[in-house]
């Protein structure tokens, strides 16, 4: 049993539940049901619980808290300002989700120390929870020796009913009992109420049989229980081949005696008078109020924590002294750097699926960045994303293992890749069909907003899919990705702009790629820009150039530059260029100097892309551009652009104003 001050444990208590119904009131809005039904929970973690340093807020062996449940974001912010975190100051707090707070609505990553992923969108929480657990047991088994373990630490998450009813959670959940994570402790806040009423309403299964069948430990017990919180997580931390669910019974927004226990406690400021009852009956002396005992509880805490840090600080030294490749190693793992310079090489007329080629590119970075990690959801042959044999495969048996078996769970590979990420040490990729990324959208969304450089390869990028139909031939995904702040798309041409692609977003630190791979074989072309590889990296370059100044410019992207390169050679265009453009919008962030000299001003435009016209009308009338603004059809690759009209021939009749 662990020795604790319950007594002081229980102020910490009170005052995560004064600060939450001050800010949630304040801000007139927020919500502070959960801070109020889960104060002992959290009291528990970051005081007794947690292997962490508010001083050494990175200290790279700290255990993990993800805020699932991430309405309930008053709780974790509370909780880092009593803990002392440098950037969670009570001015903070009482800013709640106003315009520069820290404190924002949901859990931010990056907006300050202590956070360890953005969360809200439910179900994702956990999902990262389940990528964290998987880089932990992945850099212990790459760097632990015999003598010395640098690596052994736990992720905590703390899941609602929201989080549980969204599907992402079960297939994660799935994954981590499937894989045994036994680092992986979720503390789920059985309050049974939601926004609309008693969960009575729509969610009745038994959740605990549920994640017995996962193959997770499930355990059960009070919220408000010091002693049995601290015994069940010793319990789940003693198994170590199975995650843990704690199941805990709660009251939501409890502490305010007409709103407890209802839905009104979920949501919404409590409102002047509840909040006068809720303090007469907690016993709350004023506004935001932190009780002494807490702050000194906290203050001696503090240094115990700096203890354990400087601990692991002396035994990480010994084993930098007695591995000082192994150092060297994991100084570049954790550097964010990527080495690139090794990429295959392709001849030119030589004919390849550029998702083939893409998997000579992977393999080559994956040989030269030892920390590149990832897989396919099922679909590895058929997406090319597999890393060289070398690499091994991550399974139970082999944490060192770096290719993963997602399973066919598109969504939470998304999120368990973002997990990985945010992590640190790690590089992270993932793969499916580009029509796919349909499913996992809401975690690129959260890798975007968190600035985490997940990489993810998308193949069979469009009509030219051809026998799978309309279901699997991506239309409208280009327009999509392309919408989504932060997120770079790259569509490279042929073999040689797929190794480039590959190398730009693993050079890429501060946002997510999507590199958009077809299915079909092309073949190498000649490029007119002799410096193709430094110009890419605007976004566009020329693949032809016109003799003089020239008439029209064709703007293509993917494999429609070499139905481009066709339609022009048909033609005899000499006052033509043609434009590869992989990353529209990278190449529209850079200057007007720059777009003029790739994209000549005043001359006719036409566009060429197997995909919707949105956002292409910047750069061609509407007659002028070539796409794929409908659902495709089954038939061979052929018979399909034959119907839907994305064919060199519709493309010679645009360019000579035939009409379509």
């Amino acid at each position: 049993m662990v020795s604790m001050d319950t007594k002081a444990l229980e102020k910490v208590a009170l005052s995560i539940r004064a600060l939450s119904i001050d800010a949630v009131e304040r801000a007139g809005s927020g919500h502070p049901g959960l801070p109020l039904g889960t104060a002992e929970l959290g009291a528990m973690l970051y005081g007794e619980l947690l292997r962490h340093d508010p001083s050494r807020p990175q200290w790279p062996d700290r255990d993990r808290f993800i805020l699932s449940a991430g309405h309930g974001s008053m709780l974790l912010y509370s909780l880092l300002h009593l803990c002392g975190y440098p950037e969670m100051s009570l001015e903070d707090i009482r800013n709640f989700r106003r315009l520069g707070s820290r404190a924002s609505g949901h859990p931010e990553y990056g907006m300050a120390a202590g956070i360890e992923a953005g969360s809200g969108p439910l179900g994702q929480g956990i999902s990262m929870a389940v990528g964290f657990a998987v880089a932990e047991t992945m850099l212990a088994a790459r760097f632990n020796d015999a003598a010395h373990t640098i690596v052994d630490h736990c992720t905590y998450a703390l899941v609602g009913d929201g989080c549980l009813m969204e599907g992402v959670s079960g297939e994660a959940s799935s994954f981590a009992g499937h894989y045994g994570l036994g680092k992986l402790i979720a503390y789920y806040d059985s309050n049974r109420m939601t926004i609309d009423g008693s969960t009575d309403l729509v969610f009745t299964e038994d959740v605990a049989a549920r994640y017995r069948a996962y193959g997770w430990q499930v355990l059960q017990g009070s919220m408000y229980d010091f002693n049995e919180i601290a015994a069940l997580t010793a319990q789940a931390k003693a198994e170590a081949n199975k995650p843990s669910l704690i199941i805990l019974t709660s009251i939501i927004g409890k502490g305010s005696p007409k709103k407890q226990d209802t839905p009104d406690a979920h949501s919404g400021p409590l409102g002047p008078e509840e909040i006068a009852t809720a303090r007469a009956n907690l016993g709350i002396p004023g506004d935001f109020y932190v009780a002494p005992e807490a702050l000194d509880y906290f203050a001696a805490k503090r240094g115990e924590w700096k203890k354990a840090s400087a601990q692991w600080q002396l035994v990480f030294d010994a084993w930098s002294k007695a591995n000082p490749e192994k150092r060297r190693e994991w100084d570049a793992f954790h550097s964010g750097q990527a080495d690139t310079s090794t990429a295959p090489v392709f001849k030119r007329g030589e004919e390849i699926a550029i998702r083939a080629a893409g998997n000579k590119a992977l393999c080559a970075l994956a040989d030269a960045n030892a920390n590149l990690v990832g897989g396919s959801a099922d679909l590895k042959g058929p997406n090319s994303a597999g890393l060289p044999p070398n690499a091994g495969v991550w399974t139970r048996e082999n944490r060192g293992g770096r290719y993963i078996h997602f399973g066919i769970r598109e969504f939470a590979m998304a999120a368990i890749c973002n997990g990985i990420s945010l992590h640190g040490g790690l590089r992270a990729y993932c793969s499916t069909f580009m029509v796919f990324s349909d499913y996992m959208r809401p975690a690129m969304r959260l890798s975007a907003l968190m600035k985490q450089p997940v990489i993810y390869a998308l193949t069979h990028d469009s009509i030219f899919v051809g026998p799978d139909g309309p279901t699997h031939q991506p239309v409208e995904q280009f327009a999509g990705f392309r919408a989504m702040p932060n997120l770079r798309v790259l569509r490279p041409a042929d073999a040689e702009e797929c190794a480039e692609a590959w190398a730009m977003a693993m050079e890429e630190t501060k946002m997510p790629t999507v590199i958009a791979l077809a299915r079909q074989n092309i073949a190498v072309f000649d490029k007119a820009d002799k410096d193709w590889k430094r110009s890419i990296r605007r976004g566009a370059y020329l693949v032809k150039r016109s003799e003089g100044k020239p008439e029209l410019t064709v703007i293509a992207t993917g494999t429609e530059v070499d139905l481009a390169l066709a339609a022009v050679e048909k033609i005899g265009g000499e006052k033509i260029a043609v434009v590869s453009m992989p990353s529209r919008e990278l190449f529209e962030s850079q200057s007007a100097e720059v777009r003029d000299a790739i994209v000549a001003p005043g001359a006719r435009t036409v566009v060429c892309e197997a995909g919707a016209r949105s956002g292409w009308e910047r750069w061609a009338k509407t007659e002028d551009i070539l796409s794929v603004d409908s659902f495709g059809e089954s038939g061979t690759a052929e018979e399909v652009a034959g119907h839907l009209g994305m064919t060199v021939d519709a493309l010679v009749g645009i360019i000579r104003k035939e009409g379509r």
